[in-house]
């Protein structure tokens, strides 16, 4: 801890450093945030977590997250024709 004068405030040295320290946190986390906010990191991000359904961890594909994504597009295709035929 600096040496503070006796009057209790801090030496002008170690309020320097202080205000550097603390510059150089706030630099760090402007850093970050920047990071997290870019749009080409959060499309990677994305991708990353719908891949992750797919894919096991050993790269084998996850046959039972396919098959329900299939099933629900064989569904909608059937209730859109079904749709098609009774309007038109």
């Amino acid at each position: 801890m600096p040496a503070r004068p006796q009057d209790g405030t801090q030496a002008p040295d170690a309020l320097v450093d202080d205000i550097e320290h603390t510059r150089e946190q706030l630099a760090a986390t402007i850093d970050a945030l920047v990071d997290r906010t870019n749009p080409k990191n959060i499309a990677q991000r994305q991708l990353t977590r719908v891949k992750a359904q797919f894919i096991a961890d050993d790269g084998s594909p996850r046959i039972d997250q396919i098959g329900k994504v299939a099933g629900a597009v064989a569904g909608f295709v059937v209730v859109v024709v079904l749709i098609r035929r009774i309007v038109g």
